[in-house]
């Protein structure tokens, strides 16, 4: 990660570690990991500030380097997961315990503080417990000067609940409180209110906020035609969906060691970005042999659904992704789809493509992600206000493209996961092509009523009230020659 700091006099704090503060090892020679939970969650946070990694796909494998499972692996998960969310929260505390600005603390140290204040104050961690494996990870990591301090920041910590913490770093219903108490990037909170504004959701923001602080629940996608919802549900101890008709929900466990999702035949995916991409397919009845396109595939889990209806409707896909090493995440995704159905290729979305060439397009733009905060904890950091202009432009160019590549009388379905208004509704206004209402092809996806969604003609889905990733969808028509 880049980590950032705000410029002087702006109130948005952004990323919170001190960018000029490097790893600096204690003693001689490379200090040995300990494979403890604690251990797994501090290197997951040291390869997030760092190296820019991703918790999702590092902490896997930092789990499966030191050989922890079960219960630990959950501990480990939950404890980096929710101290890189919640960083902003615990840095005012840690600040406020210290006496002093907490960029001066070591980064290590502070680190270590971050996995202390979760543990005592939102993992319910015995006091005494968080405080002395706090004080042993920074002696290991820092030495004994810092294991003091950390013991001294760590008792104070440990004298309040989070709610009396709240009322002393977070207090009233400002924008700044807001942040600290959410530990959401103050531009974030703006943007995310102007969207539940703009959806008829004003006065839903703190909901929101709450949450994305809520770790989601892990959905998988039964593909349809490769494999049986109730099959799945047996074999992975889930329960149904609530929204897709594919859509499978665990209460937790490693998926990956499913057999389903180990031959292709179903994925992790969210409900929400199920619902999207097969609204595209049930927005009308699919003539045999229709031409399908995905231009943004990357990694694939759309793609193998659409995949997997196309198949089952006699339609072919083509898969496009600029990047050729998520182009093979794609060709994996769709292994279990049956052959000649799937063609993926490596092609620049912007460009790419035959004029009039496909009947349905799925466009899941590149975006902020600030609809998937709730899966990503790391995120909210690594955008910024500044970075909104170049992707709304990229969007754009991407949905011109698409417009180019749609055959007379076909559907163009345009898909974030991110409701901020600038990458949805304005992108979507720029567009010479027809919005058709979108609620009606979710409504039957779904089994509701239409008009459970909103105004449309677009559907916005949000985690505080459809507990699914922030998915916008809207379906645009060409008119027929």
């Amino acid at each position: 990660m880049a980590p950032r700091r705000a410029a002087a006099g702006d109130t948005d704090p952004g990323r919170v570690v001190s960018k000029t503060k490097k790893r600096k090892p204690v003693g001689p020679g490379t200090m040995k990991r300990l494979p403890s939970p604690r251990e797994a969650a501090f290197m997951c946070i040291e390869a997030v500030v760092y190296d820019e990694a991703y918790a999702n796909l590092q902490m896997p494998k930092i789990l499966t380097q030191m050989g922890i499972e079960g219960r630990d692996a959950g501990f480990a998960t939950e404890l980096a997961y929710g101290s890189l969310r919640m960083e902003l929260l615990y840095d005012a505390i840690i600040s406020s315990a210290a006496k002093r600005p907490v960029e001066s603390v070591d980064n290590s140290v502070r680190i270590c503080l971050w996995l202390g204040a979760h543990q005592a104050l939102s993992m319910r961690v015995p006091a005494h417990a968080a405080v002395n494996e706090t004080v042993d990870q920074v002696r290991r990591h820092a030495g004994v000067g810092a294991a003091k301090f950390a013991n001294a920041i760590m008792r104070r910590i440990t004298e309040r609940d989070l709610d009396a913490w709240l009322a002393v770093v977070a207090a009233g219903d400002s924008r700044h409180a807001l942040s600290v108490r959410h530990s959401h990037p103050e531009w974030v909170i703006g943007a995310l209110e102007e969207a539940l504004v703009a959806d008829g959701r004003a006065g839903q923001t703190e909901q929101l906020l709450a949450a994305d602080n809520v770790p989601a629940r892990v959905s998988l996608v039964a593909r349809p035609g490769l494999v049986e919802r109730d099959v799945l549900e047996a074999d992975a101890g889930g329960e149904a969906g609530a929204l897709s008709p594919w859509a499978v929900t665990l209460p937790g466990g490693r998926p990956g060691d499913l057999g389903a999702v180990a031959d292709g035949t179903a994925a992790v995916q969210d409900e929400g970005s199920q619902v999207v991409a097969g609204a595209l397919v049930s927005h009308r009845k699919v003539a045999a042999g229709e031409r399908w396109l995905d231009l943004c595939a990357g990694p694939g889990g759309k793609a193998g659904l659409l995949g997997a209806l196309a198949a089952q409707s006699g339609a072919f896909l083509d898969a496009v992704e600029l990047h050729a090493h998520r182009a093979d995440l794609v060709r994996d995704s769709v292994r279990a789809v049956p052959e000649g159905v799937v063609t993926v290729h490596d092609g620049d979305g912007t460009t790419w493509g035959e004029s009039a060439a496909y009947d349905r397009i799925l466009l899941d733009a590149p975006c902020t992600g600030l609809g998937a905060l709730r899966r990503r904890p790391e995120a909210r950091w690594r955008r910024g206000e500044d970075d909104v202009p170049a992707l709304v432009e990229l969007q754009r160019a991407l949905l011109a493209n698409a417009e180019r590549l749609l055959a007379p009388g076909g559907v163009i379905a345009y898909v974030t996961c991110s409701p901020l208004v600038a990458e949805t509704r304005e992108v979507v206004d720029g567009s010479a092509l027809t919005a058709v209402d979108a609620r009606s092809a979710v409504a039957s996806l779904t089994g509701t009523e239409a008009g459970e969604w909103g105004a449309g003609p677009h559907v916005q889905l949000w985690p505080h009230a459809h507990g699914t990733d922030a998915m916008y969808l809207a379906l645009l028509e060409r008119d027929p020659a």
